[in-house]
């Protein structure tokens, strides 16, 4: 049975899915703030799930030895340091879904609040003041609306914008003309959206490329008197220059619920008149709370149950449903990869895959990291689907991937190609009905081998007696041969051997076979079966 830890306040009931699924839950909300006692547990643990207290560094994934996933209710993931998990092979999810209408409804009420100057006529009239004149606002009806972002929750703004009768533009470059004809919103570039914008809002991540998108100098190609808000995250903003904007006019207002620092016990636009600040309220509603509580519960327990990935940040998600298609076929793309891998000695500099038929149609993102990580594994055995394709890419293996219809007698194929300085080695396998993974070629050769966990591959000139020296020796010291299948390309010319053995072949007996004179090649294989 797996087991999770809760470190941050999670629901009852959220808690409750984990033990319904056939988790074992420890449910320890204050751990998270206990560096030491955390790292001092973490290694009993499959999965982790938190919020926003718990640290997840590099030196607690140190400890995490059985840790398989991380499992954040919410968006943000700046408390999880990625590149650390996905090098340790830690799957990492968020909940980008449970919070999108609450944070989109608190942008829109920010947006309201700055227009109408809300919280100083509050906080005047709290004071015994009446001060009517002085808080003139400004309609968002027919105003124009630059949407930086058209995503899950920028999506939500847009429309909640237009209920609202604004005119939205929307910088986006994965939008494409064609979305932003439905969503009805007119797609521009940035330049254009900033000079043309009466109210800005951001909807991104916070990545290099976006870090600072409002800059200092794009600050000044903002149309005069535009207010800005921001309910993204700290950093899409450079709140210095734009805080010398507001008070030298030329931007009207801004409402800010992040900050580059959090907690933000001070910043530039704090004190500043027309500036709205809350403390990272956007995602804190009741209802979206408990939702991207239950949302985390359900992915994690997916994933440790049935290897379903949703919502994860550095590994390609599977839905349940794709994960019971694909079982067959992501064992078979390991397989071939664990082949290659024991067979090539020389650093790889590059990876194909071609995928053929049926298998074509499927999520050939997750099946690429089954290829890799069992490429990997020989030279790593601590590698998986997640740190695997970290590893390729820090060594600098280029990765390529092929389609293509059914082109042979089988429904569909994969074929494995590994390039080195020295050679290039391939291997192409498939599933039968019986759901069992077949290796069907091998250095152009056809074969029709089984999969088992200890193997002997062999390679000869294609003479008579190999056979008989083959299993002669085999026989002279005890090993069993539970499947034998052979290969050749021609009449005397290479020829190959695949056994499946009963136990993993022993030095003497690779030794034993290399001095009959009679192969070319001798070689022990291991699969995970």
């Amino acid at each position: 049975m797996p087991k999770v830890l809760v470190s941050d306040k999670l629901s009852e009931t959220a808690v409750q899915i984990f033990r319904d699924r056939g988790v074992e839950v420890d449910y320890l909300p204050d751990l998270g703030k206990d560096k030491e006692k955390l790292a001092e547990v973490i290694g009993q643990y499959d999965g982790l799930a938190i919020r926003s207290a718990t640290k997840v560094t590099d030196k607690l994934l140190a400890n995490a030895t059985n840790l398989k996933v991380v499992g954040r209710a919410g968006i943000g993931v700046d408390n999880v340091d990625i590149p650390a998990a996905s090098k340790k092979g830690v799957i990492v999810m968020n909940t980008p879904f449970g919070n999108s209408i609450t944070t989109a409804e608190h942008a829109i009420a920010m947006m309201f609040a700055v227009a109408r100057q809300l919280p100083e006529a509050s906080a005047s009239t709290h004071a015994g003041k009446w001060e009517k004149s002085r808080f003139m606002g400004v309609e968002l009806f027919n105003k124009t609306l630059g949407v930086i972002g058209a995503g899950n929750i920028g999506s939500i703004v847009i429309d909640r914008a237009l209920g609202l009768h604004m005119k939205v533009l929307a910088f986006d470059p994965f939008l494409s003309e064609e979305r932003a004809k439905e969503m009805g919103v007119t797609k521009v570039e940035l330049d254009d959206l900033l000079g043309k914008s009466d109210f800005i809002t951001f909807h991104v991540p916070l990545t290099d490329k976006t870090k600072n998108i409002l800059s200092r100098e794009n600050i000044a190609k903002l149309k005069k008197g535009v207010r800005v808000v921001n309910c993204a995250r700290g950093g899409l903003v450079d709140e210095e220059a734009l805080a010398e904007a507001l008070k030298d006019g030329r931007v009207a207002g801004a409402a800010f619920d992040v900050f580059a620092v959090e907690p933000a016990t001070e910043s530039p636009l704090f004190n500043l008149p027309n500036v709205v600040v809350t403390p990272h309220l956007g995602a804190s509603t009741t209802e979206a709370q408990e939702n991207v509580a239950l949302q985390v519960a359900e992915q994690m327990s997916d994933y440790l149950l049935t290897g379903a990935v949703q919502n994860a940040l550095n590994m390609p998600s599977v839905t349940a449903e794709e994960a019971a298609v694909m079982g067959p076929w992501i064992k078979l793309a390991s397989h071939l990869g664990a082949f290659v891998g024991q067979m090539t000695d020389e650093p790889i500099k590059a990876i194909n895959v071609l995928y053929d038929g049926v298998v074509s149609e499927m999520n050939l993102n997750a099946l690429n990291a089954s290829v890799i990580a069992g490429v990997m594994k020989a030279t790593n055995p601590d590698v998986n689907t997640v740190s695997a394709p970290v590893i390729a890419k820090d060594r600098g293996i280029q990765i390529a991937t092929t389609r293509q219809d059914q082109a042979g007698v089988f429904e569909g194929y994969i074929k494995l190609t590994v390039v080195t300085a020295e050679r290039e080695r391939s291997i192409a396998g498939t599933v039968f009905s019986d759901g069992k993974p077949r290796f069907i070629q091998i250095r152009g050769i056809n074969i029709d081998a089984e999969v088992g966990e200890h193997m002997l591959y062999t390679r000869n000139k294609d003479v008579p007696g190999v056979i008989g020296a083959l299993g002669g020796t085999l026989g002279d010291l005890g090993v069993n041969i539970a499947n034998f299948t052979l290969g050749r390309a021609a009449n005397g010319d290479d020829a190959i051997a695949i056994l499946y053995l009963d136990a993993a072949i022993s030095d003497e007996a690779l030794a034993a076979l290399q001095a009959t004179g009679k192969f070319l090649q001798a070689r022990r294989l291991q699969f995970e079966v």
